[in-house]
């Protein structure tokens, strides 16, 4: 994790083509972001208008105070101002907060893939909303 989201990585992002961040700030302090990003499409969602949610953040002292709620609200409207048609996502398949979290809000499986966080291979889950 340290090597992965080191401010360099982090800052690189945020300038790189086709990504869009979101910003939670509460009482003057960040305390989350979102990470949308527009790439090929995985192919189980053939050609449709979609983007990538690619991280919802929350600082743990927030956890439960609904900063991933009102940004994920906000990806939402964003990808729909866009003209998107599917908002989609990977999470680790053991993350079950994560996933109650995604399904809660009508996200639904759609398929799996691995991800490499550093040297471990994991799998993850792909879910999509319909917007």
């Amino acid at each position: 994790m340290n090597e992965t989201f080191t401010e360099a990585a982090l800052m690189e992002e945020v300038g790189a083509k086709g990504n869009i961040f979101l910003v939670a700030v509460a009482d003057g302090e960040m305390v989350g972001y979102a990470r949308m990003r527009e790439a090929e499409n995985p192919p189980e969602l053939g050609v449709v208008p979609a983007i990538e949610l690619a991280r919802i953040y929350a600082v743990q002292s927030m956890l439960g105070k609904g900063v991933g709620k009102e940004l994920m609200q906000r990806c939402i409207e964003v990808s729909r101002k866009m003209g998107k048609q599917v908002l989609w996502l990977g999470v680790w398949e053991h993350n079950r907060r994560a996933i109650d979290f995604y399904t809660s809000r009508g996200f639904e499986k759609f398929g799996v893939h691995d991800f490499v966080l550093g040297k471990d291979v994991q799998q993850d889950w792909m879910m999509k909303l319909a917007l």
